[in-house]
């Protein structure tokens, strides 16, 4: 299954209330998954944990959190894809094997997940829910029989194959695991007393942490007696960060394989301002997470920033959304034009990224409505050619509107005054990181071989 998801776990010994700092820092990576949240504590290798639907602040009351006792303890913020928005497809999962208990949390997706459920249930393996990281659950648990945990989980991993960041508790343990790519990412931060995992960097400041240093790519960390040990499981991959967590995913005060995302997008909007440049009046973003790119272009152009849409701060972002439908009626509650500011004049709009174009049609409208005498798009990504699999919810190939269209065409779609993309140079020269990226949504270049996924998504 497709799931961007946001994932923490904090260690610290004695502190039996860390319930309530996971659930701040959930709170730092809740852009990352909008639909469920989740927090399991592990107190001297028994766990307690607390799921359901919703956004964190709803999932989670006073009582709820005074009840999660443990010392090791971690959670998870949920984007589901398609239909797997069941409350049961919620993490942390705990599963319980012979003489212990396992929490695990994940982000990311297996492209080999859909084939090893079906041998394992031909082995006579029962599963109650649709998402990957049962599929991992039990094949630790398989391999328990024989083995230490540390033995268990890097015997699954060689078995495993995808974009995955995990975090695991059992026994008196917290442990991180990034994929052989390094496509979906996963960092270390450290306090004082304490040892936190997590997606980005932005959930350490809140928590007063500093950041170590990123997991590596193929890396399993196993964090216990106050000391971080590290396993390698798989080096001989080729190295491949996924772009769109520049362009689009993680908040622009993460740092991310040692490149800040703020820094990322600026450099995103003045390539594209070099690139592209068009005579305008104004320079608007399609907020929030084209404004950085935005005020980039500006400063390169040296036409004036300025806000041509108030934000309704309440509403979740519009890609994160599980249909088409839901994405639509995000745009009219999220966003409102400012009329004086946009009446009348030429204006520069950027966005991070076109997908399906539906929600950029029904924003150039709004701006049109309101009397823009030009609307010109500026896209701080290529156009989005292929789906991915990897972790991110874009649609099957068929839905991707540049996979089928030209940006003349999409231009007139769109009903802008004109169109361009930064080009696929362009955006690896500004995230810095070329010899390892993966840009397959960008280029259709995956960093690994896929099997056959006919069919793999849709439940």
């Amino acid at each position: 299954m497709r799931d961007e998801c946001g994932i923490i776990g904090i260690y610290s010994p004695g502190k039996k209330d860390l319930a309530r700092s996971v659930y701040f820092g959930l709170h730092a990576l809740q852009h990352r998954g909008q639909d469920s949240a989740g927090i399991a504590a592990n107190l001297d290798g028994k766990i307690q944990y607390y799921k359901d639907r919703g956004l964190v602040q709803e999932v989670f009351s006073d009582e709820v959190i005074d009840r999660l006792k443990g010392d090791i303890v971690i959670g998870h913020v949920r984007y589901p894809a398609g239909e797997t928005t069941q409350i049961v497809n919620a993490m942390p999962l705990v599963v319980y094997y012979k003489g212990g208990a396992l929490a695990l949390a994940q982000n990311g997706s297996l492209v080999n997940g859909r084939t090893l459920r079906d041998e394992m249930q031909g082995s006579g393996f029962i599963f109650q829910t649709n998402i990957d990281t049962e599929v991992i659950a039990a094949l630790i648990a398989k391999n328990l029989r024989e083995c230490t945990i540390e033995d268990a989980i890097l015997n699954t991993l060689g078995t495993v194959e995808g974009a995955y960041a995990l975090v695991m508790t059992a026994e008196k343990k917290l442990i991180g695991v990034r994929d052989p790519n390094g496509i979906r990412p996963l960092c270390i931060g450290k306090t004082k007393d304490s040892f936190v995992l997590a997606s980005e960097s932005c959930a350490f400041s809140l928590l007063g942490a500093k950041l170590i240093r990123d997991v590596a790519p193929g890396e399993m960390v196993i964090i216990e007696d106050n000391e971080i040990k590290s396993y390698k499981f798989n080096d001989k991959s080729k190295k491949a960060g996924c772009s769109f967590e520049y362009v689009y995913i993680a908040r622009p005060d993460s740092d991310i394989d040692k490149m800040n995302v703020y820094i990322a997008r600026s450099k995103c909007g003045k390539i594209l301002a070099r690139e592209a440049p068009v005579d305008a009046d104004l320079v608007i973003a399609v907020p929030d997470s084209g404004t950085v790119a935005a005020i980039g272009y500006a400063e390169e152009s040296g036409i004036p920033f300025g806000e041509g849409f108030i934000k309704n701060r309440y509403i979740g972002r519009t890609f994160i959304q599980p249909n088409q439908k839901m994405r639509e009626l995000s745009v009219k509650l999220k966003l409102n034009v400012l009329v004086d500011n946009v009446k009348g004049k030429r204006l520069i709009m950027v966005d991070d990224s076109i997908v399906r174009g539906t929600t950029s049609t029904k924003i150039v409208a709004m701006l049109r409505e309101a009397g823009a005498k030009e609307v010109h798009m500026r896209v701080a990504s290529p156009p989005v050619i292929a789906p991915c699999y990897f972790g991110i919810d874009t649609p099957d190939k068929e839905e991707l509107v540049a996979a089928s269209k030209g940006a003349d065409e999409i231009n007139k779609m769109l009903g802008t005054d004109s169109l361009a993309y930064i080009s696929l140079k362009g955006i690896n020269e500004a995230i810095g990181l070329s010899e390892s990226l993966c840009c397959a949504c960008f280029d259709g270049k995956y960093p690994m071989e896929l099997p056959d996924l006919t069919g793999e998504w849709d439940e």
